[in-house]
């Protein structure tokens, strides 16, 4: 008997990233070679042991994969490629909706029981990680976001500005430099804090991220440096970064009356 072709190791990955096992993906694919086959064919075109042909069909047959004869000896047919990664995709998506549902609860469950772990202030390292993380914040605003901030930190969050606005939120900026056109509804002060260094007219990634007056964010990140965060939905953290904002628009209000 000549050995089995060869498969693509590529395809199997692939497959099995959608779900099936090693064997289910070889015998799939050796019954895409042919018209139809036994369990016997099938051993023979696939290299999967006989004594696994059996339940691998099974379990095929079970996602829709495969269709079977009513004759003496079954034959096995494998549906076309597209039909079946189309199937095996909406079960994932179906899947991974469930999850996210569940998952979601059990979190919303713990934050109400545990209060969030609001006392705990989180260290976050790396601009891509901080970026991310204060766009979700902003996309979980329900009330209120303000921002003082370089634009280095800012630029990249202009979208997640507007679509707060546009969701009704309340959003206030102060920022070192503004580069594109403010969208309507957002409040946006252009001006240096005296608290950041004269020489790098924020040109640094550092800010501060309010969101609904609970939840803080605070980056930092000089040139050649790794930027880092804090974050934390602890009151006292809150209140303190609260009153430094305040102070901070105090002051400029104060500079636009001279």
């Amino acid at each position: 008997m000549s050995p089995p072709p060869q498969i693509p190791q590529g395809v199997t990955t692939a497959l099995k990233t959608l779900g099936l096992t090693k064997y289910e993906a070889l015998v799939y694919v050796a019954l895409l070679r042919v018209t139809s086959a036994t369990a016997t064919e099938i051993h023979e075109i696939s290299g999967v042991p006989r004594a696994s042909v059996y339940p691998v069909l099974d379990r095929l047959l079970q996602k829709n994969l495969v269709t079977v004869s009513h004759t003496t000896p079954k034959r096995f047919n494998a549906i076309p490629p597209e039909e079946a990664i189309n199937s095996l995709m909406r079960e994932i998506e179906e899947k991974g909706a469930y999850a996210k549902v569940v998952l979601g609860e059990i979190y919303a469950e713990r934050a109400s029981i545990e209060g969030g772990g609001q006392e705990l202030i989180w260290n976050i390292l790396g601009e891509a990680n901080i970026k991310s993380r204060m766009r979700d914040l902003i996309a979980r605003a329900q009330e209120r976001v303000e921002v003082i901030g370089s634009w280095v930190l800012l630029e990249d969050l202009q979208d997640a500005l507007a679509a707060a606005v546009h969701r009704g939120v309340r959003v206030e900026v102060i920022a070192s430099a503004w580069e594109d056109e403010i969208p309507e509804g957002m409040e946006v002060i252009v001006s240096v804090p005296p608290i950041w260094h004269k020489e790098s007219h924020g040109t640094d990634m550092a800010g501060v991220l309010f969101v609904d007056r609970e939840k803080v964010l605070v980056a930092m990140g000089g040139r050649g440096e790794v930027p880092t965060a804090l974050y934390s939905e602890s009151e006292g953290f809150a209140r303190f970064f609260s009153r430094y904002a305040e102070l901070t628009r105090s002051y400029l209000g104060k500079i636009r009356q001279r």
